[in-house]
């Protein structure tokens, strides 16, 4: 980072602020010209919203437009820490003209099309297919598991496209228009009485090969970039580059409960919410020191420490809240059906934040995956056994 970038930025911000009042303006209005100015996302390349200088003047950014009045981003809008980085990397220009804007706007929302009933942990076992016809692609094959479909105006597809090759080649990243004849979502029920997680159906769906992000074939690398950035995201160390406050997130619900209840904890219980305190604040630090070494704007492998820690120490926080709170823990809570708009991995009543951690170890990658990740890339260990890994797809054995 060099005093002309930041002098970069900072014109820029001047620019934007002197002719855009965000508190005048729409949302989607304002953040259009946030993204014109190249300060939606700082380290991308001008043109693409970004003005090509280091990501951490991206807390910059964030800071002044604040100060200036502009609200935080739509929660709705989780998907855009996935698929912005992912087409910015690996889509053609035309592909980053076409999406990178409305998608920062928030005029056109996103989802993750991923996993399958038989490729979950194992993701490059998935099947769903893709043939070419001419200049489109025929899609067949169903997802599973996949947050906020039902308000998705496009999702982030991974199909295999051919058969004949080992199950890491023969994939290729698509971007699939959710409304498209043939693309059926159906909602998936949670413990929670929610339903933010869909199945989405796909029979004879078309998609253009003008919106295939990457190379044919090169599906797997382009993945890589989305699982990254998500388990970055879930773990808690995305954002602009600047640490959360201590004390804040999932452990703030222990504190209060812990406040309410001091005087009947025995000093066991004591102990346990300092040692949840101090394992939240040493993954809070851990986080934003991962956040500081991203030098391209792409987490490594380091972001599955922030999402494999974070899943288990949420579900060991919510639990510890019930406990204090006893019989009072246990009612109150509304099951009724209802269809989220945002991504919520904890958060709402303390309940619902028990309940909805008890995901946190599947999604995004399951812990015991993760751990393999931190093992072989972090690491250096030696990789577990795999008799598929260099045999076509076609010939894997499936039960």
């Amino acid at each position: 980072m060099t005093d002309a970038d930041a002098a970069k930025v900072e014109t820029a911000l001047d620019a934007l602020l002197a002719d855009h009042d965000p508190k005048a303006e729409g949302y989607e209005e304002f953040r259009g010209h946030q993204f014109d100015a190249g300060l939606a996302w700082v380290q991308y390349p001008e043109g693409n919203g970004g003005l090509g200088v280091a990501p951490q003047l991206q807390r910059n950014v964030n800071r002044r437009l604040a100060e200036a009045g502009a609200p935080p981003m739509d929660l709705s809008m989780f998907f855009i820490a996935l698929a912005g980085p992912t087409i910015v990397t690996h889509g053609d220009e035309a592909v980053k003209q076409r999406f990178l804007r409305p998608m920062f706007t928030g005029e056109e929302k996103w989802c993750q099309l991923f996993s399958e009933p038989g490729a979950g942990s194992d993701f490059a076992g998935l099947g769903c297919k893709a043939v070419k016809d001419g200049d489109e692609w025929v899609i067949n094959g169903q997802k599973v598991w996949n947050t906020l479909a039902h308000i998705a105006d496009w999702g982030m597809l991974v199909a295999r496209t051919d058969p004949s090759v080992r199950k890491h080649r023969g994939m290729t990243y698509f971007a699939l228009d959710m409304h498209a004849p043939g693309v059926d979502v159906q909602p998936l029920r949670q413990i929670t009485g929610e339903a933010e997680f869909n199945e989405v159906f796909m029979t004879d769906a078309i998609i253009p090969d003008a919106h295939r992000i990457g190379a044919e074939g090169e599906g797997w690398r382009a993945a890589l970039t989305t699982l990254m950035n998500e388990r970055t995201a879930i773990g808690g160390s995305g954002g602009g580059g600047s640490a959360p406050k201590a004390g804040t997130g999932p452990i703030a619900e222990l504190i209060t409960a812990y406040s309410d209840h001091a005087d009947t904890l025995s000093a066991a219980a004591r102990d346990e919410v300092m040692q949840l305190y101090v394992r939240a604040d040493v993954l809070r630090l851990t986080n934003f020191r991962a956040s500081q070494a991203a030098k391209a704007g792409n987490p490594g492998p380091e972001g599955s420490v922030g999402k494999a820690v974070s899943a288990v120490l949420n579900q060991e926080i919510t639990e510890a809240v019930l406990d204090m709170m006893g019989p009072a823990g246990q009612v109150g809570y509304d099951f009724t059906f209802r269809r989220p708009t945002i991504a919520a991995l904890t958060g709402g009543t303390p309940g619902h934040a028990f309940l909805r951690s008890q995901a946190n170890t599947i999604e995004g990658g399951t812990t015991n995956i993760m751990k393999n990740i931190l093992g072989e890339q972090v690491l250096g260990l030696p990789g577990e056994p795999r008799s598929d890994k260099d045999i076509p797809w076609i010939d894997v054995p499936r039960g």
